[in-house]
């Protein structure tokens, strides 16, 4: 295990590649969008292929949204340039509070908004299966985001999708992806997080039929040719800062927490679900890297905080238990204590953090796994 030498990522992140600087290619991305992209001709682009799409006689296009500041910003873009958006939420895990009050303020920018609340017996049965195949307990979830927002706009016939950023040019992955401006069925399969399991694995699970399983499948190809349906990356277009992002979202109605969140420094990540902060202590588990370390990734490519800050802030906050969102995790999903702590131990990296003479995994006082010296962040 070896990290970047510009950021804290280390290369025990799925996708991610160095080169022979010892320099991840999340770096070298950002390096890409700061001086090489022309960003006015990309947004010329972006202007010139929109204007295809105003044919439909309400809608010019759909936006899958959470109410977080990425997806209030992808909204006051749409806005910005004339767009009239169907924006899609997919209800997420255990919503908080304050996650429905920021997607409220979503809807109050001055857009339709269809909120699917998907039926919940079927749901928990999928959060439990998924956590025991693939060690995520949001496995369904972020399959429901990409899969519900092309079967809007193909049964209400709009054929342009606008989603967020590239993950494989923010987070790091294949060069190939990267010049993607596209999301499709063949992006989710390889990067959607699906970690090998197809949601037909998941028929006559518990009882699951394939009607249930409706608004988790991606259309079909005949569906998408109908339509015509394509899926923008806006960040193929706009240069992606997310505090650039956050700021935006907030001075037009979108809130914070009025701590850091659990799970790392900052107080607007995830704001919207619980069950996220589970999500990114399991890969930690898994990595040895959670929610911290990609805050802080962003924060010194983008230029806020130095490396040596970085260090600081990831070894300080990466690991801790999110003890509050265990709990509601617990609650939603009907898994004992035990349970749980048995399923995330067999997901755990044993090479990466110590274990007693019995093989059980060492933690400290407040319940955080121990990493061997030669995986700790210097």
């Amino acid at each position: 295990m070896f990290f970047c030498k510009k950021c804290v990522m280390p290369n025990t992140k799925p996708d991610l590649h160095f080169d022979d600087e010892g320099i991840c290619d999340a770096c070298r991305s950002q390096e890409a969008k700061n001086h090489e992209i022309n960003w006015q001709e990309r947004e010329k682009e972006f202007l010139e292929l929109i204007k295809k799409y105003k044919k439909h006689p309400v809608y010019d296009c759909v936006l899958g949204v959470s109410g977080g500041k990425d997806s209030t910003y992808q909204v006051l873009k749409c806005l910005e340039f004339g767009l009239n958006p169907l924006c899609v939420c997919f209800e997420p895990s255990i919503p908080t509070k304050l996650g429905k009050k920021n997607l409220r303020n979503l809807n109050n920018l001055g857009v339709d908004l269809i909120h699917i609340k998907r039926n919940p017996l079927i749901y928990k049965k999928l959060s439990r299966e998924a956590l025991i195949r693939t060690g995520d307990n949001e496995w369904q979830n972020h399959l429901g985001i990409f899969t519900c927002v092309p079967k809007i706009a193909v049964a209400f016939d709009i054929p342009l999708i606008i989603w967020g950023e590239n993950s494989q040019i923010e987070y790091g992955g294949p060069a190939s992806s990267k010049e993607k401006n596209t999301l499709g069925r063949e992006w989710l399969e390889e990067f959607g997080g699906l970690l090998g399991n197809r949601i037909s694995d998941m028929i006559d699970v518990d009882g699951i039929s394939e009607k249930d399983l409706y608004f988790y499948t991606y259309p079909s190809d005949e569906e998408l040719q109908r339509v015509g349906v394509t899926g923008l990356f806006l960040g193929y277009y706009f240069k992606w800062d997310y505090k650039y992002n956050l700021k935006l979202a907030q001075e037009n109605g979108f809130k914070t927490n009025t701590r850091p969140i659990e799970t790392t420094y900052e107080n607007f990540e995830n704001l919207d679900c619980y069950s996220n902060h589970v999500h990114d202590y399991l890969k930690y588990c898994k990595y040895g890297f959670g929610r911290a370390t990609d805050n802080a990734c962003l924060d010194i490519r983008l230029g806020y905080i130095s490396r040596e800050e970085g260090v600081r802030l990831v070894n300080k906050y990466d690991g801790k238990p999110p003890k509050k969102a265990i709990k509601k995790y617990l609650e939603f999903s009907g898994f004992s204590e035990k349970e749980f702590e048995k399923i995330v131990d067999s997901y755990t990296n044993k090479k990466i953090f110590k274990r007693d003479e019995n093989g059980k995994f060492l933690r400290d006082s407040d319940g955080s796994l121990i990493k061997k010296d030669e995986f700790v962040l210097k």
